[in-house]
Parts: structure tokens; sequence; C-alpha cells
């Protein structure tokens, strides 16, 4: 079956600092499945449990902070309040600069992992370029990683900043296999300041990529910057990716 569309929310951080009902209900008028938060702009996380599922959407899964120290049960309580069990994060190119460093990431990850285990949830690692970006300390950064975290830890792989780190992201994600759980799907020119397109209008050969990863549970549409009206781009990207047959939304 077809890989169903959400679209992560992050996408629309500016309009939902002002209405965010308003943009669930565009979001639900487009015909995507589900959404993918990355915070709740002030909602209740009640509210907008039932704000959601009232729209016919699911919440696909949440961005949060790494769920360790004193406000992890905050975060976590969040997620269980708004029904959601797959919670994703990441760290930043610092983390990923020398094998030392790796080492103590995935070491978080998993004490984090496990946090997150102990409320019914699964964490999931999203990644930019520097995880995948040969270096002179580390060559494999993301290889290193896997092989020391806790192995319940998946893959969000943003196909964008796969593709930006200079790697083949078809090879990658059949390298990854299983792993792979979610893609984040944008595309543009594949620099890493540009403003990003409507997917199905850049550099990236999205049809050729999302196939490589057979496992995948989600297609979730995230443009980080946009250089036309971010509605208009997100509206366009679910249009190329249903309309060629790649995703599968709730409205033919």
């Amino acid at each position: 079956m077809t890989t169903p569309i959400s679209v992560q929310l992050y996408s629309l951080r500016r309009e939902a600092a002002h209405d965010f009902g308003a943009v669930l209900e565009r979001i639900a008028g487009i015909g995507f499945v589900g959404v993918e938060t990355a915070g709740l702009h002030g909602m209740d996380p009640g509210v907008f449990a039932k704000r959601v599922a009232d729209l016919g959407l699911v919440v696909s899964s949440a961005h949060i902070p790494l769920p360790l120290g004193a406000d992890a049960e905050r975060v976590l309580d969040e997620q269980e309040a708004v029904g959601n069990s797959l919670v994703i994060s990441g760290l930043g190119p610092e983390d990923f600069a020398t094998d030392a460093a790796i080492a103590a990431s995935a070491e978080r990850f998993s004490q984090a992992a496990a946090q997150a285990r102990r409320r019914g949830m699964t964490l999931g690692y999203h990644n930019h370029w520097w995880e995948f970006a040969t270096t002179p300390a580390v060559v494999d950064p993301m290889g290193r990683f896997l092989s020391l975290v806790d192995p319940a830890v998946f893959l969000e792989v943003d196909i964008y900043w796969l593709q930006a780190s200079g790697r083949d992201p078809v090879a990658t994600l059949r390298e990854l296999g299983s792993r792979v759980r979610m893609l984040h799907v944008k595309d543009g020119p594949c620099t890493h300041t540009d403003p990003m397109v409507a997917v199905g209008q850049g550099d990236v050969d999205v049809a050729a990529i999302l196939p490589a990863a057979a496992s995948t549970g989600w297609h979730i549409v995230e443009l980080d910057e946009c250089a036309t009206d971010m509605f208009d781009a997100v509206h366009a990207s679910y249009d190329y990716l249903v309309g060629a047959g790649l995703s599968r939304g709730r409205v033919a």
C-alpha cells in the first residue's frame, strides 16, 4: 500500500503562531493524513488531540527536545496527552565531530530511548547533513552512531539534508534498510543556506528516492524555509506526491 502523507507543522510555524487552529483546518482541507508536531503553540494537548481527531487527521509523530533531565517527564506527559507514541529528536554538528563525541551522543540517545520506552514511546533520530558527511576525523558519522546507539532508536531520514551531505540518497536508504521508519520529504537546491521549494520543483529526485525506503511508514513534508508562500508550497508538495502516486492522502 502507498505510504501515507503527513506534514511537519514546523513548516507553518509562523502561521501557527497567529492561529494554530486555522492551520490545522487548512492542512485537513488539503487532504493530509497526518501531522507531525513541533510544539503546540500554547494549545492545550487535550484540545489539540480532539481538534486533530475532529478534522479526520492523526498525529503521525512529534519532534521534541531530547527527553533527558529535569524537563523529560513534562515533555513526555504532553506526548501522552496528545496520544502520540513516536517521538523524534536530533543533535548538532559538534555531537558528530569526533569519534568520542559520537560515542557520547549515542549514550545520551540510548538513555533518552529508555526514558521514552518506560512511557510506551519509541525514540527516533532526525538527521541534517553533518551526520552523513565524511570528515577527516570520522569517515561515516551516522554509521558509527548507529553501531553504538540502542537498536530500538529508529531513523527519520531527511532526504534533502542527506543529499546535501554529498551522499547518494538511494544507495544510503537501501543500506539503512528497516532502521528507516519515516522520511522527511523536501526539495530545493540542496545547499546549506538557500530556501527550499515545493516538493517536485527542485534538485531532489524524489520519485527515485522514496521507493528506496521500503519500510517507511510515513512521508512527511517539511520545508524549513521557502522562497514562496509556505501554504502554497505545502499544498503543491501534497499535490505532487499524491498526484504522482508516491504518497497516499485522505482524498483522491
